[in-house]
């Protein structure tokens, strides 16, 4: 297998509170939206993208994306939106070993992504692997396993594990982490000072 047969699920999250509500990925830093950026950063990475938002659909059209709601009921977390890709995966691309899941609103996500991931998983024989800079995992950021999709069903249903740190602890997990020079690749949106940074950081990372 190789890291051309990884699609891709981008996971739009919730209501951008702090930023005064709607979906933070439709944010524009410069010309481009952030799901924009998001897109372009992880295309040429994956064997197709999948976009992980609850609510209406048609919000998202302009994308192009096969856009997929959670398939576990009240549970607005990352690991829903995981289990979804997954689910996904198993219906439409039998094919598929791996996931990858990344935040919708981190526009500089690295280039080499998908390809540092699944050596990192293959070279230490991990079950998971996920993306970490300055210290500090980031494990929304990651590959999964589509062999895993019922385990972390019964995770969520039965067991309330919300966490995914605390899902990821169960399992041989690989950890790759990239340099924050001259931009931490994981920088995400959560805030309007945030997008006032990511003005600037776009044009450090050429617009």
């Amino acid at each position: 297998m190789t890291t051309e047969l990884i699609p891709g699920v981008l996971l739009a999250g919730g209501l951008a509170r702090r930023m005064g509500g709607g979906d933070k990925p439709m944010r524009r830093i410069g010309a481009r939206t952030i799901l924009e950026r998001v897109i372009a950063r992880l295309q040429p990475q994956c064997d197709g993208l999948i976009l992980n938002a609850n609510g209406d659909p048609a919000r998202f059209a302009a994308f192009g994306l096969p856009v997929i709601a959670d398939g576990v009921a009240d549970f607005p977390g990352p690991l829903a939106g995981i289990l979804a890709g997954l689910d996904w995966a198993a219906a439409n691309r039998p094919d598929v070993e791996f996931v990858l899941s990344a935040a919708a609103d981190c526009p500089f996500l690295p280039r080499d992504l998908v390809a540092r991931l699944y050596g990192s998983l293959r070279e230490h024989n991990a079950e998971l692997a996920v993306a970490a800079s300055s210290g500090q995992s980031h494990p929304v950021i990651g590959l999964w396993s589509v062999g895993l999709r019922e385990e972390l069903r019964h995770a969520l249903v039965v067991k309330d594990v919300r966490k995914i740190d605390r899902w990821t602890a169960r399992y041989r997990l690989s950890t790759v982490t990239w340099p924050i020079e001259p931009i931490d690749p994981f920088f995400n949106a959560n805030t309007m000072d945030d997008i006032a940074e990511a003005e600037r950081l776009a044009a450090l990372d050429g617009g």
